[in-house]
């Protein structure tokens, strides 16, 4: 092979795969991702979740499907502590449910350390395909319920503990 073929190849060689990094989705780490617990969720996780493909992420107990990206994952955020947000229970384990930016997302399991973050977009446009909040918590929560308890779990308002209304002097 030519001497000037080689440098050819690998600058070739170097664009495909600075081109396949392009693909990548950044999600920051979670502050406990390196848990040991998160590490048997990560190698549970499915290649496709409400029908969109898994990518590439570049940091440690993350993932994201869909292109654009419309479900990222993170294992080894804090467990949320008490909470006026919606709380429901899919496949025994409870998710607290953020819907102030519908239809954005951003779940986390409650009562589990380490917990698991998602966001997801269920909103369909021309380029974007939303995907089924049902569809990814039933195909994520066996997974997630691998994670130990800590003793938290949902409760429903009624049975909620009320805030003392104050008497006056």
């Amino acid at each position: 092979m030519p001497r000037r073929t080689i440098p050819a190849l690998i600058l070739a060689t170097a664009t495909l795969v600075l081109a396949g990094c392009a693909s990548t989705v950044n999600v920051p780490a979670a502050p406990d991702a390196n848990a040991a617990e998160c590490a048997d969720v990560m190698v549970g996780l499915p290649q496709t979740v409400a029908g969109a493909d898994r990518r590439w992420t570049d940091s440690q107990a993350t993932a994201a499907w869909g292109d654009p990206a419309t479900i990222i994952l993170s294992c080894g955020v804090a467990s949320p502590g008490p909470t006026t947000l919606r709380c429901e229970s899919v496949s025994g384990v409870d998710w607290v449910i953020d819907e102030s930016e519908a239809p954005r997302f951003r779940v986390v399991s409650f009562g589990r350390t380490p917990a698991v973050e998602l966001y997801f977009d269920t909103e369909i446009s021309d380029d974007v395909q939303g995907v089924s909040s049902r569809e990814v918590l039933d195909a994520l929560s066996p997974l997630v319920s691998r994670l130990p308890r800590d003793g938290g779990a949902c409760v429903d308002r009624v049975d909620a503990t009320p805030v003392p209304t104050p008497v006056s002097p």
